[in-house]
């Protein structure tokens, strides 16, 4: 079973809300999914998988800036914050730290609901208690 796990985190790399979707979907579905649950903010930043330019008009309409690099497919380059572009390795830290635990980490639930359970669980420990 292969799944992705998509995470709308804080400033501070606290997960705030979560979506899975399977490993083989595009990463515009877990966009598309958490978009209308964004809390308010100043900047997005988010990999090269959500760079759609459907979703830097959302995240415009929401008054949110993008901070999101074009892909290599792009014609025309999309301008982008470098500087703060380095802050995603906040949320790659939040992975990290989901997958100290062992049954996160290793997947032990064959059920994709059983899962997101336990991951929300395993943030809710490690991040807000």
């Amino acid at each position: 079973m292969n799944t992705k796990l998509h995470a709308v985190t804080d400033a501070k790399g606290r997960p705030l809300k979560f979506f899975m979707t399977a490993g083989q979907i595009s990463d515009y579905t877990g966009a598309a999914a958490l978009l209308g649950s964004l809390p308010a903010a100043e900047w997005m930043i988010a990999d090269r998988g959500y760079d759609a330019d459907w979703f830097r008009d959302a995240l415009k309409d929401k008054g949110i800036r993008p901070c999101i690099p074009g892909r290599k497919s792009r014609g025309k380059a999309v301008r982008y914050d470098k500087r703060r572009y380095r802050r995603r390795n906040r949320i790659e830290i939040m992975f990290g730290r989901l997958k100290d635990w062992r049954r996160v980490a290793t997947r032990y639930d064959r059920s994709a609901k059983t899962f997101l359970s336990a991951v929300a669980l395993a943030a809710t420990v490690m991040f807000w208690l």
